[in-house]
């Protein structure tokens, strides 16, 4: 379903419309649903051709990261996840298709840092509650999102 907030706001800022599946992406990252988000951004990354891709790429890495983290309890790929998705992610802050990403960024480097406190011999200890949420910014994308949300 086509949201015309989202349109227009994309259409103003000279961007293209998200692809409904990002809403989707965005809930699974949200509820730490990492797998699925991962097969969701996966899907969405292998169709787009243009520089989005790495936006795309670098949420799918931040989850990814924080998988390894919470349940395989993997420390070299956790932190080797998340510095790499938060590089991907750093060209399209503050803001990109209303995602709080310059937020996403502060509070991933925050749960980063846990990580490296803990060290590898203490990763067990890594917390969920250290995740972020993907947040949007602009009300219009912010409504959207909710309505997507409540077909999920």
């Amino acid at each position: 379903m086509d949201h015309p907030a989202v349109s227009d706001l994309a259409r103003q800022r000279g961007l293209k419309e998200p692809p409904p599946a990002l809403f989707q992406a965005i809930e699974q990252f949200n509820r730490h649903k990492f797998f699925e988000c991962h097969e969701t951004l996966e899907k969405i990354w292998s169709e787009e051709p243009g520089e989005v891709r790495r936006l795309y790429q670098g949420i799918l890495q931040l989850g990814v990261g924080f998988y390894h983290a919470l349940q395989r309890k993997n420390y070299q790929g956790a932190t080797a996840l998340l510095q790499r998705g938060m590089n991907y992610l750093r060209p399209f802050t503050p803001i990109y298709f209303g995602l709080d990403l310059a937020g996403l960024l502060i509070a991933t480097n925050r749960a980063l840092e846990q990580l490296l406190l803990l060290g590898p011999t203490q990763i067990e200890r890594f917390e969920a509650d250290y995740i972020p949420q993907i947040n949007f910014i602009e009300s219009e994308l912010n409504i959207a999102y909710l309505q997507k949300k409540a077909q999920v």
